[in-house]
């Protein structure tokens, strides 16, 4: 099949439904009686949330379509190239259309991969590294940048800068993660230069009636359970609903870290005719950790019991395997969040060449870090020092967005698609901020009393923020057929960013007030060629901008900085061999970021806008069926980052350091062997990563490491019993830091689970 299509419209055919794919008979009863009261489950776990209800933006008409067409090339396509990338563009584009690197992983995938949080969702990303930061939870690394240089949207909605509004939720209702490399300000606003990912939520059908679900049971008294189901109420409604739970007591096998998740969604699909599709949806998502895993604090190595030697720094300071599982958090301490989204997404097919989609969105959360964020040893008491704050967070967000698009050929053989919308958001965030310092600890014995108050009258720091952000943004995109095998792609945004802040300090009764506006303009230009209809080279150079610092809690001295201002090159090719067999996309980028933060070089005490980031890298992805039971996956990146120009207080001068949590080598790879003669199927995953450093400075080294998972699944008609062992060597590691260059994240120790799959 050619890669670039035509629209069937335009060669007569005016159905844009694909032939419904035949399943499976079941027993009708059966089915009717389980998918009512699955629906009846989702309803009531979301009704007692009723106060929260919650999200799920929407797609446009053909999604249904396009999931189920996935599913049934699925075997055929490993990486998806022929499928649609919503990620990637608003014009429709598949992956091989799309000019840079995009990555989907599917909810197959996460089931046969036993990946079962955002976090290891992520991680599983070619080229990523993922940490659960208490403030930053699964905050991403992807191609040199960190934090909010990445953005994370749920179905193409982003609400908000991806330190504040990703959480480490399970991922049973997400249809899909779609992950696309590289700066996409252009799509989706300030905030994307190192990459987008796109949490794509399983959607209604009325192809035909579904229920399926999974019961697990593992390590560190893990449960997991989920039940989700498609009912086609007539020939134009179709409900879904899906249910989640999971609570260990401590997925890292912390004390007193007892985890939390739960989730409820439901969606409903009004579909009157072939060309007017209405997608309304809910979701609430609850996550809590009693008391937060902040990272292992170092230690001098004279003071250690069991002294590791992952971490090289020149103080003598070592993680202490002793102190693996301790937290010195104090009891009553906190971090959750209520999330609750609300979506009604319209597509409308006006004319056989002119579309319309709207999306209206409502986010509402509620989040609590009470916890103790830096602990530091001190060498002379040998005691931890500790530092504790009682943040929250309110936050809501209105948005709405359009587009028309048009697709048609130009002089009767050109083709040419384009999306021209706008979107307008306005965001309410206020967060009381109390900070302060408890009663130092001891390493072995910590006594580490309780989480203070709100009136304490210790505390040396107590703002409180609010913030107003209005966003208006106007936006295009085309793509134009310069030959049936030579496309172009181009795109441009323009923003508007008003932002109001204020900030009460409770302890000194005084306000600041500060309004700053950002006119950020964003465009890209790229092309893909077909060597043949399987195999494409691409080439894009895209801009993007980022704020000095989150624009929700941007200080006062930093509210007069300008944008830090991006730009990218990459080249590529995506790759589809062997009748579809073997799917391959590989790249090399260039990323610059410009206007950071640094000290002026001439006056130390003078900030300015005039540091520097670069990185450079390669990546590939692999999928291949070697045999009907052979599978293999390989993910291999590497990425040199560093500051270019770089001055910190103090006169310090970072420039050619490399930034902290950026390894310079990671390495995914499975093998999966399904049995010829027993429904049974074993595989294997391995995950490397060199080390990073934990500072600007470059002092601390955390060394790399390899972990290697497993799992023996064995099928049945419906149903699927599968166990993982997760680290089955005990690797020792540090995958992440946070907070103090000293508090080192443990990676979670040997594990097993049990779970059994079901679909009918």
């Amino acid at each position: 099949m050619p890669q670039f299509k035509l629209n069937p419209y335009l060669k007569g055919n005016h159905s844009i439904v694909s032939p419904q794919v035949t399943g499976l008979k079941h027993n009708q009863a059966l089915i009717d009686l389980v998918h009512r009261s699955v629906v009846a489950l989702s309803i009531c776990g979301f009704g007692l949330q009723l106060s929260y209800a919650q999200d799920s933006s929407a797609q446009s008409m053909q999604l249904p379509v396009l999931v189920i067409e996935a599913q049934k090339q699925s075997a055929v396509d490993p990486l998806q190239l022929k499928q649609v990338n919503s990620t990637g563009s608003r014009l429709g584009l598949t992956a091989q259309e799309t000019p840079a690197t995009v990555q989907t992983i599917t909810q197959e995938d996460l089931q046969e991969k036993g990946l079962r949080t955002v976090k290891e969702a992520f991680g599983n990303v070619t080229g990523a590294t993922v940490g659960n930061v208490p403030g930053n939870p699964a905050v991403l690394t992807m191609r040199g940048f960190s934090g909010n240089a990445n953005t994370v949207l749920q179905d193409g909605v982003r609400v908000g800068a991806s330190t504040f509004v990703t959480r480490d939720l399970d991922v049973w209702k997400y249809e899909k993660i779609e992950v696309l490399k590289g700066p996409s300000s252009v799509l989706f606003g300030e905030g994307a230069l190192g990459g987008a990912v796109n949490l794509v939520t399983r959607k209604p059908n009325l192809e035909k009636k579904t229920v399926e679900g999974l019961l697990n049971y593992g390590s560190f008294n893990m449960v997991r359970a989920a039940i989700g189901g498609n009912l086609p109420i007539d020939d134009e409604l179709a409900i879904r609903s899906d249910v989640s739970y999971l609570k260990s007591d401590s997925l890292y096998d912390i004390d007193d870290q007892e985890t939390t998740k739960f989730g409820a969604a439901v969606s409903l699909l009004y579909k009157p005719n072939d060309d007017l599709s209405m997608l309304f949806s809910a979701n609430f998502d609850h996550d809590k950790e009693t008391s937060s895993y902040n990272g292992s604090p170092l230690v001098s190595a004279s003071t250690a019991k069991n002294p590791s030697h992952i971490v090289d720094n020149p103080y003598g300071l070592v993680v202490d395997k002793t102190t693996r599982h301790k937290n010195y958090n104090p009891d009553s301490g906190e971090l959750s969040a209520d999330t609750t989204t609300l979506s009604w997404s319209t597509d409308y097919r006006l004319s056989p060449s002119w579309t319309f989609n709207n999306i209206a969105t409502y986010y509402h959360a509620d989040r609590k870090f009470y916890l103790s964020p830096e602990q530091n040893f001190d060498s002379q008491t040998g005691l931890f020092k500790r530092t504790v704050q009682r943040w929250s967070h309110d936050h809501d967000v209105w948005s709405n967005r359009f587009s028309f698009g048009h697709d048609q050929l130009i002089a009767g053989k050109y083709r040419n698609r384009l999306s021209v919308g706008s979107e307008y958001s306005y965001t309410d965030f206020s967060s009381p901020r109390p900070s302060g310092n408890l009663n130092a600890v001891d390493p072995y014995h910590p006594n580490v009393g309780e989480m203070p108050t709100s009136d304490w009258a210790g505390w040396t720091s107590y703002n409180k923020f609010s913030t107003q952000i209005k966003n208006w943004s106007v936006f295009a995109e085309d793509a134009f057929n310069i030959t049936p095998d030579w496309l172009v792609v181009g795109g441009a945004r323009y923003e508007r960013l008003d932002v109001e802040r204020t900030i009460d300090n409770i302890l000194t009764d005084s306000q600041q007030q500060f309004n700053p506006t950002f006119n950020p303009f964003s465009w890209r230009i790229g092309s893909v060629y077909n060597l043949t209809p399987d195999t494409q080279l691409y080439g894009q150079y895209s801009t993007a901008v980022t704020p000095v610092s989150s624009l929700l809690v941007i200080s006062t001295a930093n509210g007069s900085f300008d944008l830090s201002k991006g730009k990218s090159a990459e080249l590529g090719f995506k790759s589809s061999v062997l009748d579809g067999k073997l799917d391959m996309i590989g790249s090399v980028y260039w990323i610059e970021l410009n206007d950071i933060l640094t000290r002026d070089p001439n006056n130390i005490n003078l900030t300015v806008q005039g540091g520097q980031q670069v990185s450079k890298g390669a990546e590939f992805t692999a999928s291949a069926a070697i045999t009907p039971q052979l599978k293999a996956n390989l993910g291999l990146a590497w990425v040199d980052a560093e500051y270019k120009k770089l001055i910190e207080a103090g006169g310090a001068n970072r420039s050619g350091n490399q930034p902290i949590n950026v390894p310079e080598k990671v390495a995914n790879a499975s093998l999966s062997y399904q049995l010829s003669n027993l429904p049974i199927t074993v595989s294997g995953f391995a995950k490397y990563a060199s080390g990073f450093y934990t500072d600007t400075a470059n002092t601390y080294f955390v060394d790399g490491h390899t972990t290697f998972d497993a799992s023996l699944a064995y099928d049945l008609k419906n149903m699927t019993f599968t166990l993982w062992g997760r680290n089955l060597t005990d690797e020792f590691y540090g995958e992440y830091s946070g907070y103090s260059a000293k508090q080192i994240y443990i990676g979670a120790p040997r594990s097993v689970e049990l779970g059994v799959t079901f679909k009918f």
